[in-house]
């Protein structure tokens, strides 16, 4: 334990992936961060440089937006290094911090997405008080508590993995340092820690996501039992949106934890990629998706585009 500091990780990123398709995936991986930074960072941009966007729903989607650059420029060059360059090997202390914010930036995306299903529940249940009740400020105040709670809930978990000592193989089978994958490597008994990360994986998954159906469900409820307002239809037409991501990021995760809960097995080249598939792909599409289907955005969008290239507005409108 006196070396643990000076222990060094190798990430192996796909174990059995044949080295001619090295160069493929890599160029892949690369691609998947280009855009995802570039979608996220132009998501980020407009909400911050346009004032008609400075609105609670555009300042949680900020949020979410600047939480998935963090998480992928903590990641993915790294992993891409390690194709590249060979350089696949990281200090215990980077490997430790990065477990920290991948999770640490995997809860924030589930809390924020939770918040989103509040911001639109109270926007379709109560039109004539959700300006008095969801305010920029109030927005502002709960987005930094729920970076903090997940930073805190992360600082335990990575704290309690760097006190077991990594004495045999220290080779991560993963693109990057995660629970399962790091966990397998310590000497010593991890039961109460397997335990434990899997019981603090479902309270943030499980936890938002019921508080996420329960209120659709009444939002759906509101929606059917009104006469349809344009305000309403509105409001109704974003949650359409919020579902998408809730899909995309819920789904796959549910069903990964439990499968691994229930001893399903799958092989490590299959696990990682389903983890990158459902880690990544949520990245990509959600500013994407956000840019497509919310019309204020959108419009703001095709301004820019009109002015800077002459682009007509009708080739540019996205019906």
């Amino acid at each position: 334990m006196a070396n643990q500091s000076d222990a060094m990780f190798v990430l192996v990123g796909f174990p059995g992936l044949p080295e001619m398709y090295h160069t493929g995936v890599s160029c892949i991986l690369f691609l998947v961060y280009v855009t995802s930074l570039s979608a996220n960072s132009m998501v980020v941009l407009l909400v911050v440089w346009k004032e008609h966007l400075h609105q609670p729903m555009y300042i949680i989607i900020m949020n979410l937006a600047l939480s998935d650059i963090l998480f992928d420029t903590i990641t993915l060059p790294k992993i891409i290094a390690k194709y590249w360059f060979g350089a696949g090997t990281m200090m215990f202390s980077a490997c430790m911090f990065q477990l920290f914010c991948v999770h640490s930036l995997g809860s924030v995306d589930s809390f924020v997405i939770m918040f989103m299903a509040v911001d639109r529940y109270v926007a379709i249940s109560r039109p004539l008080r959700y300006p008095t009740i969801i305010t920029n400020k109030r927005t502002i105040i709960i987005c930094i508590f729920l970076w903090f709670l997940a930073a805190l809930v992360s600082l335990i978990n990575a704290a309690w993995h760097a006190r077991f000592p990594y004495c045999g193989s220290r080779k991560v089978n993963n693109c990057f340092c995660v629970n399962m994958a790091v966990m397998v490597l310590a000497c010593g008994d991890i039961s109460l820690l397997n335990q434990t990360v899997f019981y603090m994986a479902m309270t943030v998954l499980l936890g938002p996501l019921c508080y996420i159906i329960i209120s659709y469900v009444f939002i759906i409820v509101k929606v059917c039992s009104s006469v349809r307002t344009e305000g309403l239809q509105k409001a109704f037409y974003t949650c359409v949106t919020h579902l998408f991501v809730i899909t995309m990021y819920y789904g796959p995760r549910v069903f990964v934890y439990n499968a691994y809960r229930f001893n399903i097995v799958f092989s490590l080249d299959i696990s990682v990629l389903l983890l990158c598939l459902y880690t990544y792909l949520p990245h990509v599409l959600s500013p994407i998706i956000y840019c497509l289907r919310t019309q204020e955005i959108r419009q703001v969008i095709g301004r820019v585009l009109t002015k800077k290239f002459g682009i007509k507005k009708n080739e540019i409108s996205i019906h």
